[in-house]
């Protein structure tokens, strides 16, 4: 069964990223889930004990997790802003000491040096921030995923050049909370 890419015109508009910029990384997105399905049928028609299976293999996670983790950061962005509810708030205070600690935290971990995610996860002891490099190498194993911030440089070049920080001020105010809450209660 092939992979479908998901449509997110509706985020066209959003404050602080253009439409360059957002129809620029769709376009990227679409190349994962292609990709995804590519490997699917090249792995479905080799013989598994050859050095090609194996490779392909390896790359499949790279593709698959690309798709996956694109989707769900397009899905916690708004074009308007979704304020965050008092009880999604309190919660992540309790794990985080803090709103303010928890935002300081997430901000901190995107403007590290390097390409990558920024994904807020939850396990049976709490919530954490965590940086995923690549797409395949940095998830802890088991959590589910909250937030997922990109800071591959497609997501902000565009329209930031190197100032990486003015991007995540920007994608902090487009999360759509809703949205985030709804993953972390499910």
């Amino acid at each position: 069964m092939a992979f479908t890419a998901k449509n997110f015109e509706n985020l066209i508009g959003t404050q602080g990223l253009s439409e360059t910029l957002l129809r620029n990384h769709f376009k990227l997105y679409e190349g994962y889930v292609n990709n995804t399905n590519a490997l699917t049928e090249k792995l479905n028609a080799i013989a598994k004990d050859s050095p090609e299976f194996a490779e392909l293999k390896r790359r499949f996670g790279w593709e698959f997790n690309g798709m996956r983790l694109h989707e769900l950061y397009f899905g916690n962005i708004s074009k308007g802003q979704v304020a965050i509810s008092a009880a999604l708030k309190e919660r992540i205070a309790k794990q985080f000491g803090s709103w303010e600690a928890f935002e300081a935290d997430f901000k901190a971990t995107g403007k590290m040096r390097g390409i990558g995610w920024v994904l807020t996860v939850q396990d049976n002891n709490g919530l954490y921030n965590i940086w995923v490099n690549e797409h395949d190498v940095g998830h802890l194993a088991g959590t589910k995923i909250i937030l997922v911030m990109d800071v591959f440089e497609h997501a902000y070049m565009t329209d930031y050049g190197i100032k990486k920080a003015g991007y995540i001020e920007v994608f902090f105010k487009a999360v759509n909370w809703k949205f985030v809450e709804d993953r972390l209660n499910k």
